[in-house]
């Protein structure tokens, strides 16, 4: 099941453009030459997920039996900030974290570079906030 959502997932961000950065900083360019096909991308992605999202909202349990976590609701400052520099290392380079997988099979430098700073990024974040997992284990 894993393996279909993965491949799902793969030819939708190569039929929608998402692994073209010049398509995404094209999205993103709301002033200039405007690239909206990203944005039927993202009402496809939300279509999907939204009733996953309600239907599991009111739940305590997956649908597997398994207790959910509590979702912290908190905005604080490594929250913001974070985000932030996500954004702004996204809207830059124009490379989004799902399909830099798939550049990074071209060798693409661009792609090189950015993995290289995801990495990097999630690497100082654990050392600044060791107590803080990267996913969350049952």
């Amino acid at each position: 099941m894993l393996l279909a959502v993965a491949i799902v997932v793969h030819d939708d961000a190569l039929l929608s453009g998402m692994t073209n950065p010049a398509n995404v900083i094209a999205f993103l360019d709301v002033t200039g030459a405007w690239y909206p096909a990203l944005a039927l991308t993202m009402l496809g992605a939300i279509a999907v997920a939204l009733p996953a999202f309600t239907v599991m909202r009111s739940r305590r349990v997956s649908l597997l039996g398994r207790p959910l976590p509590e979702i912290d609701r908190t905005r604080d400052a490594p929250l913001i900030l974070g985000s932030s520099v996500f954004g702004i290392g996204w809207g830059l380079s124009g490379i989004c974290p799902g399909p830099v997988l798939q550049l990074l099979a071209s060798a693409d430098p661009r792609a090189l570079m950015f993995f290289a700073g995801l990495a990097v990024g999630v690497y100082a974040a654990q050392l600044l906030h060791p107590h803080t997992p990267i996913s969350v284990t049952r």
